[in-house]
């Protein structure tokens, strides 16, 4: 089966299937943040439209979402169901995210071949086509999670691989595009690989390397171990370091100062006693009678808090 054959009714199956399943997601966002019926719709449609949107744009053609009611009524549906479900307004798989994860990872898979082959049949190279068609798979959620006033997925360091499983079913689109053998079973598979591989991320907790200079080198140099001291070969340890002062003068000061001057200094440690809590109540003690106030003053005075 030839590329234009993709871009009729099993695109437009497939780019519905994406849509409703990226919608979900925004809906299942939306029912977490406690946002109203309007607010569900409105990240549903950001999520479900926002990346396909982004792409058609860029194709320079007429956005889909503005001309097929198909596009249009697919992530309101969404919206309602997830909206008016009461077992799914409270069920704890929504709140901990795990039926937001699944249904995004399935529109990621979809959206990432899609938007390939859309990229594929207007003439763009393939380069352009993967970053194309990654940039429509995760479009919509980051443009969700951003009305939502959320980091996105796709820029955070601690959560499993958002962007390399698109990648992945972009650049394997594209390499079945390249060789010739790309039909509907073989651009199905590809959906199928981008989405087992955000799953098995899900499931093993799969993370891009961390940055090696993450946080300010000043206060890095701060939080290092002790070194070695070169006079006793070892490093000091804790309890020593903390009451312990060395006094270091410089060789040619040395002479009018006293040898006292160079030697260690022990401070006593300071034990320092648990604070009061805010609502302990701090009762004065009690003044005698002959310690030359009226009694009656110290019966009518307040126990004073801390």
């Amino acid at each position: 089966m030839q590329i234009e054959e993709l871009t009729g009714a099993v695109q437009y199956v497939m780019d519905l299937f994406g849509i409703f399943a990226f919608a979900l997601s925004g809906a299942f966002l939306a029912v977490r943040k406690d946002f109203d019926i309007f607010g569900a719709v409105i990240l549903s449609e950001a999520a479900g439209l926002g990346g396909g949107l982004f792409r058609d744009l860029v194709l320079r053609v007429a956005p889909v979402a503005f001309t097929d009611l198909g596009y249009f009524f697919t992530p309101c549906a969404a919206a309602l169901i997830v909206y008016f479900g009461h077992r799914l307004r409270h069920d704890d798989k929504v709140h901990e995210d795990r039926l937001f994860d699944l249904s995004d990872a399935a529109a990621l898979g979809l959206f990432s071949v899609t938007g390939t082959i859309k990229a594929l049949t207007h003439g763009f190279n393939i380069p352009a086509a993967v970053t194309l068609g990654c940039t429509s798979a995760v479009g919509g959620g980051a443009l969700s999670q951003l009305l939502a006033l959320e980091q996105p997925t796709l820029l955070r360091w601690n959560r499993d691989l958002y962007a390399l499983p698109a990648f992945a079913g972009a650049t394997s689109t594209a390499l079945l595009y390249f060789t010739g053998l790309l039909n509907v079973g073989t651009a199905i598979g590809a959906s199928l690989f981008a989405f087992g591989l955000r799953l098995l991320a899900l499931h093993y907790n799969w993370r891009t390397p961390r940055a090696h200079f993450w946080r300010n080198p000043i206060a890095g140099m701060r939080q290092q171990s002790p070194t070695v001291n070169p006079d006793t070969g070892s490093a000091p340890s804790p309890s020593t370091e903390a009451d312990t002062i060395t006094l270091r003068i410089p060789e040619w000061d040395t002479s009018t100062l006293p040898a006292s001057a160079t030697e260690t200094v022990r401070l006593p440690r300071i034990e320092a006693l648990p604070l009061p809590h805010r609502n302990d109540r701090v009762v004065p003690p009690v003044e005698l009678p002959g310690s030359g106030r009226d009694p009656r003053f110290l019966l009518r005075r307040p126990a004073r808090r801390e």
